[in-house]
């Protein structure tokens, strides 16, 4: 009777229903977890610092105005030199390569922008499974505290009809025993999936953000029906067009490519233009009478030897052409993988369920009539608990195929590239 009365206080302090609590679907936790994450907002700063990369590749294309003064004393007060002398000018000055490589700067830093932008939808693709995982993880725990509650009730009755069977000396005290201990055991299931269902709750919380006192509703958006429109042919070429890290590693190999036209700029001379106005007042005044200078001057400038500088960097910006391209490449095949990984874990889950079903349905039939014969002294108290054992088996493993075919159905659009999009369009 203590045993029941535990499973009660359990049952109603982990009931997932609380009244008033707030509850969540799958893409309220998506919408929440993305405004929460810090991970995304770290990325965003990058995108941040990108567009002020940009700035500075601007501000090399603009020329240059500062402004100078001095102020000089004679403390002799004789000869040729004035007693006091102030002079202040403004100054417009620009250096510029001849090919062209500071425009070359700022295409450059104009599309890192765009790949910081792509580095973004991928970092929130990737959360966004984070999250998947997490809400399904939920799912899984509450329903296996659910199952074994249920389980400690069947086994519980079995011990009350072994108990009977004792009075009536038509069973032996092993009988008892053996439900005793198996009733035991069902209780410690109940108290590992208690703390299994708290643990994958503080997860969930620490993904998204959101607190405790709260439900979650359960999101079946995955059809069975929909593996027969899809093929991993079609899949993977989606996958190569849409997933963001594919979309950046190809803009890194055209930076790149920049990169190397903007080192090779280093072999051109550079041209400087300047622009001077100066004023000089003198006391007592100088005496020519000129005291303002407007000039200007051009120079070309080419370094014929810098210690092989240039051409280490035109040959450090080829190899990270070369770098991109084998990155690309192992991209792709990391992605038709984990597309692959993903396809048939949702066609496994989905072959599974049906088969499932009809377990569970026979599994029920045979704990019921292998019940009722123990009462009537026609089976006996091994025959129970091996009925019970699969009927709770084979209920789990129904459930875990369920939850495990929608997360694969989200893992597929993940690896797809199409997850934040569906998400979003919602």
């Amino acid at each position: 009777m203590r045993m029941i009365i535990l499973f009660i206080v359990l049952a109603f302090s982990m009931a997932p229903a609380v009244s008033g609590a707030e509850e969540y679907s799958l893409d309220e936790l998506y919408s929440i977890a993305l405004q929460n994450s810090n991970a995304i907002k770290i990325v965003l700063e990058d995108t941040h610092i990108a567009e002020q990369d940009r700035e500075r590749a601007m501000s090399a294309l603009i020329p240059t105005l500062s402004a100078f003064g001095s102020s000089t004393g004679n403390a002799d007060g004789g000869g040729s030199i004035p007693d006091q002398s102030n002079a202040w000018g403004l100054k417009i000055d620009k250096s510029l390569s001849l090919s062209g490589k500071e425009l070359t700067a700022l295409k450059i830093a104009e599309d890192s922008i765009i790949r910081r932008g792509f580095d973004l939808d991928a970092a929130k693709e990737a959360y966004l499974l984070k999250v998947a995982s997490a809400y399904y993880g939920v799912l899984k725990a509450r329903k296996a505290f659910e199952m074994s509650g249920s389980n400690v009730d069947r086994l519980t009755k079995h011990r009350d009809a072994a108990q009977t069977r004792l009075r009536l000396g038509e069973t032996t005290k092993t009988v008892l025993l053996r439900a005793e201990a198996e009733l035991s055991g069902a209780h410690s299931d109940l108290i590992r999936a208690e703390n299994a269902l708290k643990l994958a709750k503080l997860v969930l919380e620490r993904t998204t953000g959101i607190k405790g006192g709260y439900n979650l509703k359960e999101d079946q958006s995955a059809d069975s029906n929909q593996l027969s429109a899809m093929t991993v042919e079609n899949l993977k070429q989606t996958a190569f067009s849409e997933r963001a890290e594919l979309k950046s590693i190809r803009l890194q190999k055209e930076i790149a490519e920049k990169q190397i036209k903007y080192s090779a700029g280093s072999f051109w001379p550079d041209i400087s233009i300047e622009g001077v106005y100066s004023r000089q007042d003198a006391h007592p005044s100088l005496a020519d009478g000129g005291n303002e200078n407007i000039y200007g001057l051009v120079s070309i400038n080419y370094p014929f030897f810098e210690g092989g500088l240039r051409k280490a960097e035109v040959s450090q910006a080829e190899a990270r052409l070369r770098q991109a391209d084998y990155l690309l490449h192992e991209a792709m095949d990391t992605v038709g993988l984990e597309l692959e990984d993903a396809y048939l874990s949702l066609a496994t889950a989905s072959a599974l369920i049906e088969k499932l079903k009809s377990e569970v349905e026979y599994a029920k039939d045979n704990f019921n009539s292998v019940t009722k014969q123990f009462q009537f002294g026609l089976a006996d108290s091994i025959d129970v608990i091996d009925a019970n054992n699969l009927l709770f088996t084979s209920e789990r493993e129904l459930v875990n195929a369920r939850y495990d075919f929608e997360f694969a159905a989200v893992r597929l659009q993940r690896a797809a590239g199409t997850l934040l999009k569906t998400v979003t369009e919602k």
